[in-house]
């Protein structure tokens, strides 16, 4: 049973529903202002980022280092190679990870961040590009910086006006815009973002072949068209597919025999006895090619209404069987 709510007499759900709301609009208005403020600096800093050899070596402190982390993981998911530097530990040796090849994108909201603030100088001493992200294009770091991006917000959702919320909001969603047009310049496709996440939803759709969850060799049911249909039977029910495919003598598929074949001859009350797999084998089956992605298996046995299928490779020879089983537990369906 889910936990009770406790009775708290001093809270007051219309005034935190009310904040909540407040909190809401008032970033919703800043990610809506940060429209407008982007331009040449933002064409700018895109065309820096596509001409660099290196990598995008992203930093930030506080909050801002969060976004930071963030927008670094983005960027490296979706085409640009990137990663992020705590900038209290890049004068401690971590800037040793800068290469001349890279550029470095600073963000801070006031643009007045000592520890970013000291090792710009080392970092311009590389010919390093220096994109800031900063909500005051006028501070330090938007002087010192060769783009600069503006994320200013004009209140913070905080009621204090203090804790960064807004603000990290506009951050994270500049990122976000960054990326985006990034990927769309590179020509990045799902294929591409399979690739870096090959553990994901998306990767198993994309980069798993019927090759990789078949059944092959001996674990592969199949019969002669001239097999009985005693012996037929025990073949299913030794490989436990639910099917068996019917092979003419160079291995070519001839058809498939299924469990939902057998019941519809039991129902006619046929002589089952007498009968071959010639005789019973559905002879169009549904087949697909080894190296088909595994979710275009998925989409045949769904638009088909079955649950199996042969395994053929070029020439047409079975190579293999799949069922929705297989791809389930491969998590492609």
């Amino acid at each position: 049973m889910p936990a009770s709510v406790p009775d708290l007499p001093s809270f007051d759900a219309d005034r935190a529903l009310a904040l909540a709301r407040s909190t809401l609009d008032i970033e919703a208005r800043a990610l809506d202002a940060l429209k407008a403020r982007q331009g040449d600096g933002f064409v700018a800093a895109l065309k820096a980022i596509l001409a660099c050899r290196g990598r995008v070596v992203v930093m930030g402190m506080g909050k801002s280092g969060h976004v930071a982390r963030k927008i670094a993981a983005t960027l490296a998911s979706t085409g640009t190679p990137a990663f992020f530097v705590h900038p209290g530990e890049a004068s401690h040796g971590d800037l040793g990870m800068v290469t001349g090849d890279d550029i470095v994108l600073a963000i801070s909201n006031s643009g007045e961040s000592d520890e970013i603030g000291a090792i710009v100088p080392a970092i311009k001493r590389l010919g390093v590009v220096i994109v800031a992200m900063t909500g005051r294009v006028d501070s330090s770091l938007g002087r010192h910086a060769d783009i600069v991006l503006s994320s200013e917000v004009d209140q913070e959702a905080c009621p204090l006006n203090l804790a960064p919320t807004a603000s990290t909001t506009a951050q994270m969603a500049l990122g976000d815009a960054i990326a985006v047009a990034l990927l769309d310049a590179r020509g990045f496709r799902a294929e591409d973002f399979a690739l870096s996440h090959p553990g994901g939803s998306l990767g198993r759709k994309l980069l798993m072949h019927v090759a990789d969850l078949m059944r092959g060799g001996e674990d592969v049911p199949r019969v002669a068209a001239t097999t009985v249909m005693a012996d037929m039977l025990h073949e299913m029910t030794r490989k436990g597919l639910g099917f068996t495919a019917v092979c003419r003598d160079d291995s070519r598929v001839a058809g498939i025999f299924t469990d939902g074949d057998l019941r519809r001859l039991i129902e006619t009350g046929a002589d089952l006895r007498a009968m071959r797999a010639a005789d019973v084998m559905s002879a169009s089956p549904k087949l697909v090619r080894a190296d088909a992605l595994a979710v275009e298996a998925a989409d045949l046995m769904e638009r088909h209404r079955v649950t199996g299928l042969l395994v053929v490779d070029d020439g047409g020879q079975l190579v293999g069987a799949i069922n929705s089983n297989d791809l389930m537990r491969a998590k492609v369906i």
